[in-house]
């Protein structure tokens, strides 16, 4: 460790290279959030539904997850997001609006036993998915 008079330059390099170190400082420094993550810096974004589809659980888990493929509107790309709660995938059509929103992995990535899919679906047409699940609100013609 350099001491002295002469010695501030020193420190404070060695200071910015140790913090470079830490995942989200140079994720906050480069704006890395900004360029790969499809939805940005915001929490939901809302997109048309392109196809549903079915994954695997991964192991030691056995069973079917529906997911759709989502088309973002505000800048065209194509992401994969998991459809929660029992029967819920049948209130989704092609070409539906839905509002998608993280899934609550660590570090923004998946969770659990769900593989590859990073979003869920928490609106469609404008409609609470829960709610148009229970048969409190009607599902929204688009």
């Amino acid at each position: 460790m350099p001491n002295g008079e002469f010695a501030a330059r020193k420190l404070l390099r060695q200071r910015k290279k140790q913090r470079l170190l830490k995942k989200w400082e140079k994720r906050k420094m480069f704006k890395l959030k900004d360029k790969y993550d499809p939805m940005g810096t915001v929490p939901r974004a809302t997109g048309l539904v392109l196809q549903k589809f079915i994954v695997e659980q991964k192991q030691p888990h056995s069973g079917h997850i529906k997911c759709v493929r989502v088309q973002l509107i505000k800048n065209n790309k194509v992401v994969g997001a998991f459809v929660p709660g029992d029967g819920s995938i049948n209130f989704i059509d092609e070409h539906d609006e839905v509002t998608i929103e993280g899934l609550g992995g660590s570090q923004r990535g998946q969770m659990g036993c769900i593989p590859g899919m990073k979003y869920k679906v928490s609106e469609i047409n404008g409609a609470d998915l829960d709610l148009v699940r229970r048969g409190v609100v009607d599902k929204p013609k688009r």
